[in-house]
């Protein structure tokens, strides 16, 4: 139950401008232009350990660029990080709401403050991302995070039993019996945020492996914890190699959770390896997963076709199309195609693709030389396909980065493979349909993709839009009405899908924090009989 002082409903954090001239830009620009090289160790129980096994950090838009060294840990210290965890998970627990939620807030504050350049810096070299791109995530999103997640937790332990005449009834709030084993991506800096904090909160320890990819913003993040008061074990930083930490988590008995963002197949085999194994653990975990999309963009023929084109353009290739939420399919009806067709040519045009440090670029570089080979690939093979027609796009260039156009392909089957796999990049697959034809392809939409996260409908016409909405009920867990099917807002769009997208479990409401407690229900009664006779 809560003890001590009641904390408030958050405003989301607003956004820092960047234009010409302002202060904003030229501490940014100043934090852009740091050329040391950040050592990243492992962290447990508060100690900082360095190895031979280092892993380098390079911008993706300037692999010339060195950025950060990695020192991967060894499996005996990621056993000591999980035994740290252990070690402080009693005195976190007992712990009041307020103190972890105070550690919270003021990590949000230093984040909000004199940590905010630099981890926007971060996010901008080490994952390629534009600053209209970064400061929503490693700011704002990571910032309300913390805030929303102390407020929410408020929430569940207010949650409390009727108690009776006869009897008072509590719900003690536990934590879960053992720690939680975080995976977070490289695609969103605030996430790491979420996946350590929302467990942390309700009392759980943590083990952390970030993405190499993001290591950098989340170390600066840990450190924001750090001075922030967080306890040595409660949450240990372990940027280890992905299958080496994992095989240590899952063969813990003390594994008690897995908070999950990433791929579809690795969080499909995070769960056949704990289920494999669930005889061995000492309580069933939890698993909490927000996986991949293949979203959907859905124009009505009363919608407005440049506002259609807009959604487009900046819900397929804002950050590369690298979000779980990017537009990835559009169905549109042949009478707005060509008007759609026609601006989003026009506006691609002048679309800049290059270095992030340039506040006029719109799009940076792909994550890795391996997402650069595979779109490579996909697009090649869509030059020799005869179901695909280019509307815009299509190169690739790795000199001084790994960028991909922005492109747009006009595709005849709506089952063909642009239309129904992840591609997670700058390329958006259009199928024309019919205007006569508005049934069948709700029914087409909702059974193309396994994935289930987001979509987006463009309709004025309101007897068609609640149709769609009804047709569309299990196709995605966040839906977008006449806007971009990306964006979401701590507080305002808990955020998170079903099918092969995930466990739907929203971040950032309360909901989330619910799979990180287990409640024990207490009934006191006042007087006990006294009688073993019934109705006596």
């Amino acid at each position: 139950m809560i003890s001590g002082p009641q904390f408030p409903l958050p405003a989301n954090e607003p956004e820092l401008h960047f234009g010409t001239g302002t202060q904003a830009q030229a501490e940014l620009r100043k934090a852009l232009e740091q050329r040391d090289v950040v050592d990243i160790p492992t962290v447990i129980d508060g100690q900082r350990y360095f190895s031979n096994d280092v892993v380098e950090v390079r911008a993706p838009h300037d692999t010339q660029r060195l950025l950060a060294r990695i020192h991967r840990p060894t499996e005996a210290q990621i056993q000591q990080a999980v035994a740290s965890g252990k070690r402080v998970a009693k005195d976190w627990a007992k712990l009041t709401h307020a103190s972890r939620a105070t550690i919270l807030h003021r990590a949000a504050d230093i984040i909000a403050t004199r940590s905010r350049m630099k981890i926007n810096a971060a996010t901008m070299l080490g994952q390629s991302k534009t600053v209209e791109e970064a400061e929503p995530d490693s700011a704002c999103e990571l910032i309300d995070f913390l805030r929303f997640n102390a407020y929410n937790a408020q929430r569940v332990y207010a949650e409390q039993p009727m108690s009776v005449a006869t009897a008072a009834n509590r719900a003690d709030w536990r934590p879960l019996e053992g720690f939680v084993y975080a995976v977070s991506p490289f695609n969103f800096t605030a996430i790491g945020g979420n996946l350590t904090t929302a467990p942390a909160i309700m009392g759980n320890t943590v083990l952390w492996k970030p993405s190499e990819k993001s290591a950098l913003a989340n170390y600066i993040f840990f450190e924001a914890l750090e001075e922030a008061g967080l306890p040595p074990g409660v949450i240990n930083f372990v940027p280890g190699e992905a299958e080496l930490t994992t095989r240590v988590a899952l063969a813990s008995p003390d594994l008690a959770g897995i908070h999950f963002t990433g791929s579809s197949a690795v969080f499909q085999s995070l769960w056949k390896g704990v289920a494999s194994k669930v005889d061995s653990f000492r309580t069933i975990p939890r698993l909490v997963g927000e996986t991949g999309g293949k979203d959907f963009v859905l124009a009505h023929a009363s919608a407005h076709p440049s506002e259609v084109a807009i959604a487009l353009i900046r819900g397929a290739f804002g950050y590369q199309g690298q979000k779980c939420s990017a537009a990835s399919r559009a169905y549109i009806p042949r009478s707005l195609w060509s008007q759609v067709r026609d601006e989003l040519r026009a506006r691609l045009a002048e679309l800049k693709v290059g270095d992030v440090a340039d506040f006029s670029t719109f799009m940076g570089a792909v994550i890795s030389e391996a997402s650069h080979q595979k779109l490579s690939r996909v697009l090649a093979a869509a030059k020799d396909d005869s179901a695909v027609t280019f509307v815009s796009g299509g190169k690739t260039w790795s000199e001084p980065g790994y960028f991909v156009e922005p492109t747009v392909l006009e595709v005849s089957n709506p089952k063909h493979a642009l239309m129904t796999e992840e591609l997670f990049g700058p390329i958006l697959s259009v199928f024309v349909y019919e205007d006569n034809a508005w049934d069948d392809t709700l029914t087409l939409i909702d059974s193309t993709s396994p994935y289930a996260l987001t979509g987006s409908i463009f309709c004025t016409d309101r007897f068609a839009l609640h149709q769609a909405e009804d047709v569309l009920v299990n196709a995605a867990g966040n839906l977008y009405l006449n806007d971009k099917p990306t964006g979401a807002m701590i507080g305002q769009q808990p955020f998170g899908g079903g099918r092969a997208s995930g466990t739907n479990d929203k971040a950032g409401s309360y909901l989330n924090l619910l799979r990180w407690a287990s409640p024990r229900v207490v009934k006191e009664t006042y007087l006990p009989t006294r009688e073993w006779r019934f109705g006596a």
